[in-house]
Order: structure tokens, then sequence, then C-alpha cells
């Protein structure tokens, strides 16, 4: 404990140093506008949450009757509100606020901050300063849990800033699938949700991430996430933004220590309204005979713009490493900018490659459909559908339905 109290004394003095420092990328923002919220009353059940919250949860694939969960945490602005395992995956299977966590392991000063810097920019060191707790999830060694577990990030006050700081470990020989949903009230207008998330994946063990976001078009987000592979390991990255949302900025990075070790990124993007979307994936090849891709589609609607990065690096022979990323434009008003970086740091064997392509949809592809009975805009739907289409693993078959309800607003005058 004395150990861990020192460490935070390091952190946030690190943290106070960076607390007016800008991020490399995406809009800066002013934090002193916003608040945080006071704490929120537990609940035995999610079905006891309102209404309104359950029907925002449903959309970001939330399900209230947990029959198909292996465990569930949900937080409601700075509560951990809800938190259950199934009785068949006690012993397999741990899930906790990450308070909790702090208290109850010694061993957290290995896994807290040691990803992702406290001090990489404004974001970060607020998430330390002015912390609202986050999950911790693990997956016992050599266990396969087989359902996925649920976690709900959810804020219901306006100008309300949620700090969350998550830690998930895949212990070696283990499988874990990790459903989180992010999502805000109706009535939120503004805010801004931080969300550190450090991913531990032990040798030998899998973990496959699936994110969905659901914000607002005067809502900024600023997620800040780092993956550690070890030999063998698998991670697998699955992020869908449907909605409009005033700002996102992200960078996901995996870095694969372990020989063998293998990371996905899977990205759909709909950009929509006025939304700044600055987001991509990095992945750093540190061991010899590690593989990684990362597959990105992105479409720019309204006056939407879209920055969508890729870097890989290789700094071990032995490796190879694919971005692909496209794009396509509905608009005239829209932007998306495709930045793909390739480096390679003394390792002449390592075998990094991209493709990006940007562009508007086939005209004859359009009139092909339409020479066969649809109308334009099913025409559009059907084409951007297929564009948009990659297989997931762990996705819900609710998010293909809201992909597709998304789709159906395209219209020609969008072209």
């Amino acid at each position: 404990m004395r150990e861990m109290q020192r460490i935070i004394r390091e952190l946030n003095k690190r943290a106070e140093q960076a607390k007016d420092k800008p991020a490399p990328y995406g809009p800066d923002l002013d934090l002193s506008s916003l608040y945080l919220v006071p704490e929120r009353k537990t609940v035995d059940s999610l079905l006891e949450l309102d209404s309104e919250l359950v029907s925002r949860a449903l959309e970001v694939g939330v399900d209230v009757q947990e029959a198909e969960r292996a465990g569930t945490y949900f937080q409601l602005d700075r509560a951990p509100i809800y938190k259950k395992m199934q009785e068949f995956y006690k012993g397999k299977l741990e899930i906790m606020s990450i308070g909790e966590a702090l208290k109850e392991y010694d061993w957290m000063v290995d896994y807290w901050w040691r990803a992702v810097p406290v001090d990489a920019d404004k974001f970060t060191a607020a998430a330390q300063l002015f912390p609202t707790e986050g999950y911790f999830i693990r997956a016992l060694p050599n266990q396969k849990v087989e359902m996925p577990v649920q976690a709900c990030l959810f804020i219901s006050e306006d100008r309300a800033m949620q700090n969350v700081h998550n830690v998930v470990i895949a212990e070696e020989g283990s499988e874990i699938n990790v459903l989180t949903g992010c999502t805000i009230s109706p009535k939120v207008k503004k805010g801004l949700h931080i969300g550190i998330s450090e991913f531990y994946v032990k040798r030998g063990a899998t973990l496959v991430f699936t994110m969905i976001h659901n914000w607002g078009e005067e809502f900024d987000v600023r997620p800040r996430t780092v993956v550690i592979l070890e030999e063998g390991a698998t991670f697998v990255s699955n992020y869908v933004l449907l909605r409009p949302v005033k700002s996102i900025q992200t960078y996901p990075t995996a870095v694969l220590k372990g020989v063998g070790a293998r990371a996905t990124f899977n990205s759909i993007i709909y950009g929509r309204g006025s939304s700044i979307i600055d987001m991509g994936s990095r992945i750093v090849f540190e061991a010899p005979h590690t593989k990684g891709e990362s597959i990105a589609r992105s479409i720019g609607g309204d006056e939407s713009k879209l920055y969508m990065r890729g870097q890989l690096i290789g700094r071990a022979d032995e490796t190879k490493g694919h971005l692909d990323c496209r794009g396509i434009l509905l608009s005239p008003k829209a932007v998306i900018e495709a930045i793909p970086e390739l480096v390679a740091e003394g390792a002449p064997f390592s075998d990094l490659s991209h493709e990006a392509a940007i562009g508007p949809i086939a005209e004859e592809a359009v009139e092909y459909l339409m020479a066969r009975g649809l109308r334009r805009e099913e025409a559009v739907s059907i084409i951007t559908r297929g564009f948009l289409s990659l297989r997931m693993p762990g996705l819900p078959q609710f998010l293909e339905k809201e992909i597709d309800k998304a789709l159906q607003l395209t219209t020609a005058e969008a072209l």
C-alpha cells in the first residue's frame, strides 16, 4: 500500500506538470467549464434503470436482461452503479471498479499507468488528477470466457466530465471478449469523456474488444489506449461510430512485445453533421514473427472532417504489417484525409505495407442497380453497406441493424 501511495504521489506530480499540455492531434479543448457530477446510487438490476437510460444503453449493445453476457459493469457518470458476474464464471473472471482493484491488489502497481503515460497530454493528466473510476476486468489463467463481458460508461448530466481509467488483463492462456458501449442521455448537450484504457494480453491469451460510441453533436471524446501483447498473444479491436460527435481524437496503440503476437484493428466510421473525427491505430512490432493489420472504412457526410491515421513501426525482423484505409465522400462539404505511415527502425526484414483510397461511389455501380429496378437512394444505400461490411469478431446482431438504419439516411443529394 505504501508503494502505491508513493507511485500515486509521483503520478500526480507528473500529471500536474502536463495539465495544460495539448494533444498532438485533434482540436484543443478548454476543460475549465466542465465539472464532476455527484455520486449516484447503486441498483440491484439493470431493469431498475430509468427507461431513457435503458433505451440509450440498448443502442450501444448493452443487454439489460444479461442472458447472453458473462458479466456486467455499468457506470453512471462517476459512479459504478451496477456490477455482476454470472455464477458459472466465478473463478474464471473478475469484474470490479478500478478503485476496488487498486485496494484489492498490491500488484496493480505493475499495471497502473504502465502502458499509457500519465503526462502524455492534458487529458491523461485530467484522468489522474480528477478520476471518476472506470472498470477492471480480468480473465484468470487458462480460462475461456465464452460469452462477452459488457461494460457501459454512461453520462447523464450536461457539461459533465467523465474521466475513466480502465484496465483489462487477459492472463496466460485465457480467452475473453469485452463489449463496451459509451453513450449519453438525450438531455446532454456538451461534455467530455476521457477514457484511459490499458490492456495486457499475456502469453497465449486472446482478447477481443468491441467498442461502440454513441455521442452528441456538441460532445467531445478523448480515449487513450495502449495494448501490451506477450508471446503468442492475440488482440482484436472492433470500433464503431455511427452518430454525430463534436470531436473525437484517439490513436490506440498495440505493442507486440512477444514472439508470435498478433494485433488487428477494425473500424467503421460514419462522419455526420459537423463532426471532427481524428483517429487511427498504431502497431509497434518489437518481437520477431509478429503480425498486425489495421482496416478502416470511413464515410464522410454532411460537413464532417475525418482524419484517418495509421502507423506501423517495425523494430524487429520477420514481422509483417498492413494498413488498409478506405473512404467514401458523400458530400461536397465533407473532408477525409488518410494518413498512412510506415516506419522501419533497424529491421531490414520487417515487411510493412499500406493501401489507402478515397473517392465517391462509382456512378456505374449506381446505374447498374437502378437498371434492375432500385431507386437511386436504395442503390446508394446497398453500395455503402457493402463498403462498410467488415468481418468483426464478436459484433452483435443489433449493430448490423444500426448500421443499416444509419445508411438509409443516405440520399442522392448526399452524393
